[in-house]
């Protein structure tokens, strides 16, 4: 089994800052990809950024500019800095992990809730 758990949400005022973590425990093998997801009260779950083991990286356009997604291996931790904040931001920010051998994110953490202010 693999869990994750979230932390570093809150509460933030337009163009502040916020810095997520992700700590991932279990078989952590299984792990190969992880990144960021976010879900706003009333829409569906979207991508906000991945990365993989070796460190290549994808943005949702959304967070191009603004966001980076960073990793420790040794550390087993994956973490999203967020600069820039604006409310459209506000969201539950969910930790994800792609298994190994079925390609797909398999492993959520429980989420982290941001809320940005205007």
């Amino acid at each position: 089994q693999v869990q994750l758990v979230e932390s570093g949400g809150g509460l933030e005022q337009a163009g502040g800052s916020l810095r997520l973590s992700c700590a991932a425990s279990g078989i952590i093998f299984r792990i190969n990809a992880m990144g960021w997801y976010r879900q706003a009260p009333g829409k569906q779950r979207e991508l906000v950024a991945t990365i993989t083991r070796d460190g290549s990286t994808n943005y949702a356009d959304s967070a191009k500019g603004r966001f980076t997604i960073s990793r420790d291996n040794a550390k087993n931790t994956v973490y999203l800095q967020m600069n820039s904040l604006k409310p459209e931001d506000t969201a539950v920010y969910y930790c994800g992990g792609m298994d190994t051998y079925t390609g797909k994110y398999d492993y959520w953490g429980q989420g982290t809730q941001v809320t940005v202010s205007s």
